[in-house]
């Protein structure tokens, strides 16, 4: 198969110094491989640090294998949810302020704060690299998905609500979490419900998808909580391009 139809056939994220492939549950295990071995080759994808391929959970060993000969290795396991939003009602606990409003140094420092402690796989990027993939991905209307959450005028979290590019009405929050300080007691359901109903009321979308780390049982259970349905399970390979 021709490099062309197997690059159409799964969608590509790109942001600042990465690019991650997904949607491959419509390909076979042999042509996944096919691909892998075609975007190792890709000079303009070679032109990125971080290559990520998300490779279904059912698809044979040998996949992971001949992967790993070609520099990917396993970087996480990811399950990811759906939720239809028609059910999703106003509730505002806590105050949103976007980037229209705050700085972009006073959202990266509660984000980063936001991180620590993540069950989730580490990060590869910098923040400043994070924020240019989110302006890279998202355009112009960035800031308006860029959120700190307050309580009662604190910090406690970040919410990034948007319209998956490409689509119309697929919601997405490319990070949603609370600091430290802030877990364990009970917000963390009642932010994701007030990002979905954002995404609702806001930004057009009728439904949502999200993601997490299998290790991250906390998150999986704010989408359980929110109605959220597992629609797919898959493996996270990460290649550093010009080899580790």
């Amino acid at each position: 198969m021709k490099k062309e139809r197997l690059y159409e056939k799964v969608k590509f994220v790109q942001g600042e110094n990465f690019v991650t492939i997904e949607d491959t549950h419509q390909l076979s295990a042999e042509e996944v491989l096919m691909l892998a071995e075609e975007l190792v080759k890709d000079e303009r994808i070679q032109k990125v640090d971080h290559l990520t391929i998300l490779v279904q959970n059912s698809f044979p060993a040998q996949v992971g294998t001949l992967l790993e000969n070609l520099q990917f290795k396993l970087h996480d396991e990811s399950i990811f949810f759906r939720c239809d939003l028609q059910h999703i009602e106003p509730e505002d606990p806590f105050e949103l302020k976007s980037l229209h409003e705050v700085s972009v140094e006073q959202f990266n420092n509660i984000w980063e704060k936001a991180m620590q402690g993540s069950p989730n796989a580490s990060p590869s990027l910098s923040m400043e690299e994070q924020m240019k993939s989110v302006e890279k991905e998202l355009g112009p209307s960035y800031k308006d998905s860029c959120c700190i959450a307050y309580e009662q005028g604190r910090p406690i979290g970040v919410v990034m609500p948007h319209i998956e590019p490409g689509t119309k009405e697929e919601g997405r929050i490319f990070y949603f979490g609370l600091i430290p300080e802030e877990r364990g007691k009970g917000k963390s359901s009642a932010l994701y419900h007030q990002g979905l109903f954002l995404l609702k009321n806001k930004f057009g979308a009728s439904y949502s998808i999200g993601a997490t780390s299998l290790r991250n049982v906390p998150m999986q259970k704010v989408f359980e909580n929110n109605q959220c349905k597992v629609i797919d399970r898959v493996k996270v390979y990460r290649r550093k391009n010009g080899g580790e």
